[in-house]
């Protein structure tokens, strides 16, 4: 009899687990994603300059159904794990839902942004942008390309967050957009960091020397814990006004994780290579969703993806095992001081392999290293949705 395995989650790690696992078990793969279509996140900052577009970003999951993937549109909202089953509501509204049972659930439904803790913040959430969403990021550009002085304020919550550098790219694309304009000198550009330095920490000096010839001011170990309609205040009191906002709010794991007893802010899991939850050998995790002692970005979202259909392959008895290790280059864009819009980019590694991990990064920044990092994207997309938006 086929295994029933659902996926919550069809981005990069949940489509990782799917499309390694199809062929290889005799199961019926369901993946189960809030939209019917995934919009890519690396390159989501260059919308900003114009140097990417929704369409190259944005992908359907036809392709996959070639390979007997179901994939179901609709949000998760609870899950029984002492009974095998989640409860799905095929409405945004919640107006209808349906029982799945599962043998294997793998749990990677990406991360929440929760800004409860920021008083305020649900009052005035229409001021704020980010680009880690593909509407608000839309709303940043417009501001920027539109308004003519101010303060640009960007916000960077305590580690781990999705995408570390994605706060220093946002001040550094801004720097590009408003230097292009020519209005930058009408601008503050400050970046107000929950951390002791911008993340990932091993290129903190770099940025800093950037920051620097950019004239972009960093304030660093304060956390902001209110916002009104003019300034955010910090915890220690602190107070530093904004026409712009583009505040990150903390992550966490989506409600039904925490309902069911899965762990808080994360799924727990009880190591980097087994994913499986400590109580639950049928429940796995993977990618930004998960405790992992790791940076959240796609990479770790994909190396968690194989190490935990390894699992389930060795649970159902295949000996065959995609190769995987917890490594990666990574790509962060670094704008254009000169307001050009051809964004450069600083490269960098992590081998999580070895305790402490072993951190590499070329301190030159280069065009070239934005064009790799396309180049890595779209190979990403086309493998694991099948298609390239050319072909």
């Amino acid at each position: 009899m086929a295994k029933r395995i659902v996926i919550v989650g069809g981005g990069i790690g949940g489509m990782g687990v799917a499309t390694t696992l199809a062929g290889k078990l005799n199961a019926e793969i369901t993946v189960i994603n809030k939209d019917n279509f995934y919009v890519t996140g690396p390159s989501r900052p260059l919308l900003l300059t114009g140097e990417q577009e929704y369409g190259r970003m944005l992908r359907g999951y036809e392709k996959v159904g070639e390979k007997g993937i179901k994939v179901v549109a609709g949000n998760v909202i609870r899950v029984d794990p002492d009974n095998r089953k989640i409860t799905l509501s095929e409405s945004g509204f919640g107006l209808t839902s349906r029982e799945i049972q599962y043998d294997y659930l793998v749990l990677a439904p990406g991360v929440v942004y929760d800004g409860s803790s920021i008083t305020g913040l649900d009052r005035n959430w229409w001021r704020n942008t980010t680009v880690y969403d593909p509407g608000r990021v839309n709303v940043l550009r417009q501001r920027l390309w539109s308004e003519n002085e101010g303060t640009v304020l960007i916000y960077a919550p305590k580690a781990p967050y999705r995408c570390a550098p994605a706060p220093t790219e946002t001040a550094l694309l801004a720097h590009t957009v408003l230097k292009h304009r020519g209005v930058r000198e009408k601008f503050r550009i400050i970046h107000v960091d929950a951390n002791d330095k911008t993340q990932p920490p091993f290129i903190a000096d770099v940025v800093k020397q950037v920051y620097e010839k950019a004239g972009i001011e960093l304030v660093t170990n304060q956390e902001i814990v209110e916002v009104n309609e003019k300034e955010v205040i910090t915890k220690s009191g602190e107070r530093y006004g904004y026409t712009i906002l583009a505040l990150l709010e903390p992550n966490r794991a989506p409600r039904f994780v925490e309902e069911a007893g899965l762990g808080t802010p994360f799924v727990e899991v009880r190591s980097p290579q087994d994913l499986r939850h400590p109580k639950y050998d049928d429940v796995l995790a993977v990618g930004d969703a998960a405790k992992l002692p790791f940076p959240k970005n796609q990479e770790i979202a994909f190396e968690s993806a194989l190490f935990a259909s390894n699992k389930i392959l060795e649970m159902e008895g295949v000996t065959e095992k995609v190769p995987v290790q917890y490594a990666f280059v990574g790509w962060a864009y670094m704008g254009n001081l000169e307001g050009r819009l051809e964004t450069q980019s600083l490269q960098f590694q992590l081998d999580l392999t070895t305790q402490p991990p072993k951190p590499a990064k070329d301190p030159q920044l280069k065009r070239e290293y934005t064009l790799q990092k396309d180049r890595w994207e779209q190979a990403y997309l086309e493998r694991l949705f099948g298609y390239s938006p050319k072909s």
